[in-house]
């Protein structure tokens, strides 16, 4: 029996494919990666399903890719040796709100537009990233750990348990969510990382791009909804200066969003008629705003609203600060609309924000410390103007964690796609942007395309243990070959 045969007989015949420009659309995303074509595409509905395409590929030792998502970045879900890749999307459901807890369970096809309607149902939200497109997976967020708005030590570690089949076709289920009978005939509500035993399995399986396993559903930690909300706009001519009221606020656990933005992404987010809008914000907001969304609860709000601004007066007033705007210049009315933004995915009907200028985009990210950005944006510009591209083009974003201990940095350089030249550009750019950040101490956790081959060259004893439990997880390298340093 051939491979396909034994695939429509796990998932259905409408839901395995070798159809050429079926699997051409799986070639390719949205990043620099060259594009490869897999053999075969299976969309299962189940775990069951899912044990069933592992088990068969493992046997007859084929690639397996598994994708979430409607939309890839990255190169993450690009069949670099070709197989089998496994399109999540049929398991969209919502498996449990647990209220109690303050944590939802989701299959991986669940979006992010979907999970915030549904969230919002119970005055709830998930935690977000920053406007993830609408085809995002939310689970795929929580496994690429990209970082969430809301920098509170409590909603660290946002993924808590899951259940993933592993390469030789085990189901495995992490934390207290191992329990046998879980969640059907079981008292435990699988809200404990660690176990079983004393480890927390997550941190093999998350990050690690598909190469250790696929998850089927997971258990990730929401918010609160606030019941009312003061958006703060704060402009700086410095982002020294921005970075001071940061760890000001943060100090002070004040606040539910926040964020450093410069004017080129936040022009970008807020512009609703391009070009022309666009190039007037871009002109008329000042270069780093800090965005603070306060927020009151579902008790005594106002309060609650009332001495986080005492908070943030006191820590503005350290800095010499004069004023805490609510407003942006040119668009009225925002203050009110951010907040719900913020809460969800892109919408569906509009170009995405970092595709909206030139049709692609292209991340560098990294982690480091806040005080250290002002250096890390001095470098980007200077390697992007060798490179020949406009230093006025870029994007930044930088995000505190946990209360300011730390920060993601994501620099964007807009390109046309349709353009070769630029294209080549922007590859070497790239490059040298990442590894010139890498020579800095930026900490990069989530390697992509040519930055994987830097971060393991230069961790060989983490490589080393790294392939000794690869080798034990998948004998065969059935899961995601070629990807990492496997």
């Amino acid at each position: 029996m051939q491979i396909k045969e034994k695939l429509t007989k796990i998932v259905g015949a409408e839901n395995v494919s070798d159809d050429p420009e079926v699997l051409l659309s799986y070639s390719k995303d949205c990043s620099l990666s060259a594009p490869r074509m897999p053999n075969y595409v299976a969309r299962p509905k189940n775990t069951d399903e899912v044990h069933g395409v592992v088990r068969l590929a493992n046997e007859n030792g084929i690639p397996v890719v598994p994708a979430s998502s409607g939309i890839h970045f990255y190169g993450n879900t690009i069949p670099n040796l070709g197989g089998i890749v496994l399109d999540l999307r049929r398991m969209n459901k919502i498996l449990e709100v647990d209220l109690y807890n303050k944590m939802v369970r989701v299959e991986p096809g669940v979006t992010w537009g979907q999970l915030q309607s549904e969230a919002a149902k119970h005055k709830m939200m998930g935690l977000c990233p920053l406007l993830p497109h609408p085809l995002k997976s939310v689970l795929t967020s929580h496994l690429e750990r990209e970082p969430m708005l809301i920098p509170k030590f409590e909603y660290a570690g946002s993924l808590v348990t899951m259940e993933a089949v592993l390469p030789e076709g085990e189901v495995f289920r992490t934390g207290s969510a191992c329990v046998p009978g879980f969640p059907d005939k079981s008292m435990a509500e699988g809200v404990n990382p660690g176990g079983p035993g004393y480890l927390s399995y997550n941190w093999l399986i998350q990050g690690a791009q598909g190469t250790m396993g696929v998850v089927t559903w997971a258990k990730v930690k929401m918010a609160p909804r606030p019941k009312i909300d003061k958006t703060l706009f704060i402009p700086f001519e410095s982002l020294e200066d921005a970075i001071q009221l940061v760890y000001n606020v943060q100090r002070r656990m004040i606040g539910e969003e926040c964020l450093i933005i410069n004017s080129v992404n936040l022009a970008a987010i807020l512009t609703k008629k391009w070009p022309q809008d666009y190039n007037n914000l871009r002109r008329i907001l000042t270069p780093w705003t800090v965005i603070l969304v306060l927020g009151g609860g579902w008790r005594r709000p106002e309060e609650k609203i009332e001495y986080e601004e005492d908070g943030l007066r006191e820590a503005a007033a350290e800095l010499h600060i004069p004023a805490l705007p609510t407003s942006l210049p040119g668009l009225p009315g925002i203050e009110r609309e951010l907040p719900g933004m913020l809460r969800t995915a892109w919408p569906e009907k509009k170009t995405y924000w970092k595709f909206a200028d030139k049709g692609a985009c292209q991340d560098v990210f990294f982690y480091t410390t806040l005080n250290r950005t002002p250096d890390f944006v001095q470098v980007m510009n200077q390697v992007a103007a060798e490179n020949g591209y406009c230093i006025d083009d870029i994007g930044i974003y930088i995000q505190p964690m946990e209360y300011g201990r730390s920060c993601h940095f994501e620099c964007s350089f807009p390109y046309n796609p349709d353009d070769t030249d630029e294209v080549a550009m922007i590859r070497n750019l790239y490059a040298e942007a990442a590894e010139t950040a890498m020579d800095m101490g930026g900490y990069f956790s989530r390697p992509y395309g040519v930055v994987v081959d830097m971060v393991y060259d230069k961790a060989a004893s983490y490589t080393t243990a790294l392939k000794k439990v690869k080798q034990l997880l998948d004998p065969n390298n059935i899961m995601s070959p070629g990807r990492l340093c496997f």
